[in-house]
């Protein structure tokens, strides 16, 4: 039987709820689900009450309480999102998919924020008449690019800006060869998918051994993807280069330049 204490919960005030369902794919436990057009908390032992789903409310319908709840439990959540992503399990759209145009639109979603589903509703290319004839040269100045690939020595990384870039940015970007990667040496890798450690010992190494100039990291404005940021500075760290300054880039998922610091 579950055990109460007074903790903090989220609260979704259903009057103010549209069921847009931006909440649902940014709570990493499942614990949100758009259910006959409302947000609804499935079960009081699925939230941690950090509340990672409220800043994606625009209409401002869920809050943080403090009041008596089931214990949060890690292992129920955990059945919860195996249940979730066993094969066949099925992915309904949100009621209010039309409404959310042009913006991200998810499709219900539980568990890890930057697996959503989300519909995108890019701009028209303009027709062939209005480009110009010639094609727009590449930025690249090396090859290989993948992280695992890369050498680590060599004229690549001699007196270099170097762009670290989650790989999904540049499909994600429009402007990625003229605004972020020309005169750049790249690496790209997937801080989710990908073992990380190799990826810090190998940038240490790179970092430590050539005379790199600057750092530039690109990452997607999911959670997960930010992790490509921990994995420099853990390299940097490691490598002991305290002079080498690091420009941080957010990319949007319908490709907007979120941040740049």
């Amino acid at each position: 039987m579950a055990t109460q204490t007074t903790r903090k919960i989220v609260h979704v005030d259903e009057e103010k709820c549209d069921g847009c369902g931006l909440c649902a794919p940014n709570c990493a436990e499942g614990a949100i689900k758009i259910i006959n057009g409302k947000a609804k908390l499935l079960a009081e032992n699925l939230c941690d009450g950090l509340g990672a789903c409220l800043g994606h409310c625009p209409q401002g319908a869920i809050h943080i309480e403090e009041h008596p709840a089931d214990d949060f439990d890690e292992h129920a959540v955990q059945q919860h999102l195996n249940q979730q992503q066993a094969p066949g399990a099925p992915f309904t759209l949100t009621p209010s998919l039309s409404s959310l145009m042009p913006h991200p639109s998810p499709i219900a979603h539980t568990g890890c924020p930057g697996s959503g589903i989300r519909l995108l509703q890019p701009k028209p290319a303009p027709p062939a008449s209005a480009t110009p004839s010639t094609q727009r040269p590449s930025q690249l100045g090396q090859w290989p690019v993948q992280l695992a690939l890369v050498p680590v020595a060599g004229p690549i990384w001699e007196n270099a800006d170097v762009l670290i870039a989650a790989d999904c940015v540049p499909f994600a970007y429009p402007e990625f060869h003229e605004q972020m990667l020309a005169g750049k040496t790249l690496a790209i890798a997937c801080p989710k998918l990908d073992d990380i450690e190799p990826y810090i010992q190998k940038l240490a190494t790179i970092f430590a051994n050539n005379p790199i100039q600057s750092i530039t990291v690109a990452h997607m404005e999911v959670p997960c993807c930010t992790g490509i940021v921990r994995i420099v500075h853990a390299a940097l760290t490691l490598s002991g280069r305290t002079d080498l300054p690091v420009r941080d880039i957010t990319i949007g998922i319908d490709g907007t330049l979120h941040t740049a610091s």
